[in-house]
């Protein structure tokens, strides 16, 4: 993939995917449950326009409720123009920089480094940070990490993961209530069948969803380095967060597939770091800083991907990876208009 329309087809190509699988199985089962169950009170026709408004009606309460939901579990507390001018004037500048409203600004109380943005649209999206993160990262790092969230304000992915991850929800739901009403009726093989299929398609368009929001994290990576000039500062940011999320012990949030770390990643990619401290620890002293875990993190780029299937962020080894591939490529001038060619 080597442009912005590249992601914009992918986009195009799951949604309809997710969708057309999610319809697929209304129309099974509503045809089954017609030829079964004999209803003559709800003719197909009804039951299909019942089933796709309720289908949509969900997604449109999980689109309206969801920045709500999450401003409430992250606690977070917006901030009033000059509070905090670093994080303000930063966000202003990458944001006129890169054509995207201006987000409402706010901070999380919580200690681990960690950023994210969400909203129901661009104009009215709120960019987030941990308090951790701007406790121990440096200026640059910061403002790395603030160009990977306006990233994802260009390409409008608080939106579209936040209706898709309503459909596995809602094919998993339809597959337990036929399977339900299949177990009730003797003469019902095929419903159970049907059950089945939905809860197929419930995994299928899950790990769908999954491997677009991996996707959508190494265009905002990108996206950083390009507008930012510095993919070394987010790549140096990213192994700090990750190691910095590994040492928490809280549960991850609701906001948990907006951050840009996964805690639940991060743990297991720093356990296995630390499981061969004795090949990363350069100068002996029982202790991996900076420079040597990111050094870990890119020799570990090489046999980690296979672990990627069931997350929602890419493995950090293969974002730096990515970043110093882009980095030489900033050297040497030929980066050109391709800026998402890496990916």
């Amino acid at each position: 993939m080597a442009s912005l329309g590249a992601l914009k087809r992918s986009m195009a190509l799951t949604l309809i995917l997710i969708f057309g699988l999610l319809f697929g199985l209304i129309v099974l089962i509503s045809t089954l449950v017609q030829i079964y169950m004999q209803n003559q009170f709800f003719p197909f026709w009804i039951q299909m326009i019942f089933i796709v408004g309720i289908t949509l009606l969900f997604i449109l309460i999980q689109w309206a409720a969801s920045p709500g939901i999450i401003r409430w579990s992250a606690k977070l507390h917006y901030l009033k123009p000059g509070e905090n001018p670093f994080f303000e004037d930063t966000v202003k500048e990458l944001c006129q920089k890169s054509g995207v409203p201006m987000p409402r600004l706010a901070m999380a109380p919580d200690k681990t480094p960690n950023a994210f943005v969400f909203g129901r649209s661009k104009s009215s999206a709120t960019m987030a940070v941990h308090r951790g993160l701007m406790e121990q990262l440096n200026r640059d790092e910061i403002r790395a990490v603030l160009a990977h969230e306006v990233g994802h304000l260009k390409h409008n992915d608080m939106v579209v993961m936040t209706i898709v991850s309503a459909v596995p929800l809602l094919a998993f739901m339809l597959a337990r209530s036929v399977l339900w009403s299949g177990s009730r009726n003797r003469d019902s093989g095929a419903l159970i069948i049907a059950a089945l299929i939905g809860m197929a398609v419930y995994v299928i368009s899950q790990l769908m969803i999954l491997k677009l929001s991996r996707q959508r994290e190494f265009y905002a990576d990108t996206f950083s380095a390009v507008v930012t000039e510095n993919p070394h500062s987010l790549s140096s940011a990213l192994a700090k967060i990750t190691y910095g999320l590994s040492l928490s012990n809280d549960k991850p949030g609701a906001a948990r597939s907006f951050y840009i770390g996964d805690p639940v990643t991060a743990k297991r990619e720093i356990a296995s770091i630390m499981a061969n401290r004795h090949k990363y620890d350069l100068d002996g002293d029982g202790v991996l800083n900076e420079r040597e875990l990111k050094r870990a993190m890119e020799v570990e780029a090489k046999n980690k991907r296979h672990r990627e299937f069931t997350s929602t962020h890419p493995s950090t080894f293969r974002r730096i990876q990515l970043l110093k591939e882009i980095e030489e490529d900033m050297k040497h001038g030929s980066l050109g208009k391709d800026i998402y060619k890496h990916i």
